[in-house]
């Protein structure tokens, strides 16, 4: 059986798509794995002006970005680049990454997540768990470190490390970390 015989057709229109709230972040839904047959999953993430995503890496899904809006600034191991719109870069699940706002401007990218292995499942659950206030670091620890945050990343094969050019790309464009 073919993964597509599973995909349904979806129209998502300007706009629309379901909405996550996570704390200087957030997640809009517009393709799902569970509409695509689990070929991809398509969220939309806007980057208010000085975030920047905690390092992170994936085990399991590649993920490929479109910038929208503003100057996103990519970090994949060793490779940086600064893209503003229409401009595309994949990060290969495997390198540590991390993405900000490098401009002056709110900026927004389309992820797409391949291959559609519900991933986006984890932006939904950060979300609530982050507006349950569960998610408890010791003070003045990354949030990452706290213990509900790393099983959450766990069950979707992500693991959050600070490597040495994380403080630098922050110092560089004065970014504040976002909780993702």
């Amino acid at each position: 059986m073919s993964m597509t015989k599973d995909a349904v057709l979806t129209v998502m229109q300007p706009g629309e798509g379901d909405v996550v709230p996570i704390p200087g972040f957030g997640a809009v839904f517009k393709l799902v794995s569970r509409t695509t047959g689990g070929l991809v999953s398509i969220v939309e993430h806007p980057f208010p002006v000085g975030t920047i995503t905690a390092a992170h890496r994936h085990t399991r899904e590649d993920e490929h970005s479109y910038v929208l809006a503003g100057e996103i600034g990519f970090r994949s191991d060793d490779s940086e680049v600064v893209l503003g719109p229409g401009g595309y870069i994949t990060k290969p699940r495997g390198q540590m990454h991390a993405m900000w706002n490098a401009g002056s401007e709110p900026g927004r990218i389309i992820e797409i997540i391949t291959p559609g292995s519900g991933f986006e499942n984890y932006f939904r659950e950060l979300g609530e768990l982050l507006m349950s206030g569960e998610a408890a670091a010791q003070p003045g620890a990354p949030l990452h470190e706290s213990a509900e945050f790393t099983e959450l990343a766990t069950k979707y094969g992500l693991t959050y490390a600070t490597p040495d050019w994380f403080d630098d790309v922050r110092r560089r464009y004065g970014l504040s970390p976002a909780t993702h």
